[in-house]
């Protein structure tokens, strides 16, 4: 069973946020570590760097394939997750936690519509799945 924590919002590209305010942290989703499979790289931005909504800011790779990273919302980067340089395993372990990636600001408030919800990303979901 995939974890969608209520409190996260996400995207359809399986990125999620915890929003603080005009701040978030930013991850990728349960789900997206599960299908990518054991982590072995993670390249991210510089703080300071800015990105538009779903622009690509980095990329994993994984022992099955490599795939982007994309911004969730406009922002600008404020810090990495400097330990998944050594350790990016920590997004497979913590996906929500400890192996978050990207703290952002974001220039309004109203950049955040348009995300999900844990019941509408769980539903996108079981659009998604064949069974």
């Amino acid at each position: 069973m995939v974890n969608i924590p209520e409190d996260l919002s996400y995207t359809r590209d399986h990125e999620w946020l915890r929003i603080k305010g005009d701040q978030a942290t930013v991850g990728i989703t349960d789900f997206a570590q599960r299908q990518l499979g054991s982590i072995v790289y993670v390249e991210l931005p510089k703080p300071g760097e800015r990105f538009e909504a779903a622009e690509a800011f980095g990329s994993v790779e994984s022992v099955k394939a490599v795939t982007e990273i994309y911004m969730p919302v406009n922002g600008v980067v404020i810090a990495v997750n400097e330990t998944t340089n050594d350790s990016p395993e920590q997004i497979n372990d913590d996906p929500y936690g400890d192996g978050w990636v990207i703290f952002i600001q974001v220039p309004s408030p109203g950049a955040y519509s348009g995300l999900l919800n844990a019941e509408e990303y769980a539903a996108y979901l079981a659009e998604d799945d064949p069974e």
